[in-house]
């Protein structure tokens, strides 16, 4: 009984490494221009009318982080695109920058139809809000280039929920207020990031 279960263990262990580490990762769609354009001339808190007169969210090619060592900020991936948020969405649109927590952390985050992207300067975080994995955040976490799978949804309260392998919601982001969001993660100090306009120079703060 007891090598059963150790064999059943080690089974266990084998397949979560594999989709970890070992599963192929889906076909780069990003487009060239994310890399070529210049992100740091952006004003991060105009933000697009959604007003359905541009792009979809199905114009635009799904983005992912290029490699783990890629150390440049993306360009926004959804310019252009007006398509309605859906109703059970807050609109977290914004460069965002944390004042508790991982202090320093900036992250950006973009919106459009159920679409969404969280990016920042070593990953793009792409996915769309049905709360499927098949729709979901489908990339790697550059600190050690594990694969991230998370299904995502919008709860009742507007919160953002990331459900890891579509099994239990362990990472939100919500607004506290117009200029703040929260962001709560396990194991970590719930981050408070304030909205700031544009990117930070190197070397200023």
């Amino acid at each position: 009984m007891l090598g059963s279960v150790v064999v059943l263990l080690v089974l266990l262990g084998g397949v979560a490494s594999y989709f970890r580490y070992l599963e192929p990762r889906p076909v780069d769609t990003t487009a060239a221009r994310v890399y070529r354009e210049d992100p740091a001339v952006v004003d991060y808190c105009t933000r697009a009318q959604l007003d359905n007169t541009g792009l979809a969210a199905d114009d635009i090619p799904k983005a992912y982080t290029p490699s783990c060592e890629t150390d440049q900020w993306p360009a926004p991936i959804l310019a252009g695109c007006t398509e309605p948020l859906p109703p059970e969405a807050e609109d977290l649109r914004g460069l965002w920058r944390a004042e508790e927590g991982l202090l320093g952390h900036i992250e950006r985050i973009e919106q459009c139809g159920n679409r969404v992207i969280v990016a920042g300067r070593r990953f793009i975080h792409d996915f769309r809000t049905t709360g499927t994995l098949a729709d979901g955040a489908n990339d790697i976490d550059p600190r050690n280039c594990a694969r991230v799978r998370a299904a995502v949804r919008w709860n009742d309260e507007k919160t953002l929920e990331f459900r890891p392998w579509g099994l239990v919601t362990l990472v939100t982001r919500r607004l506290e207020d117009t200029d703040s969001l929260i962001w709560e993660y396990p194991g970590q100090p719930t981050l408070r990031l304030q909205r700031i306009c544009r990117l930070p120079v190197p070397g200023s703060d």
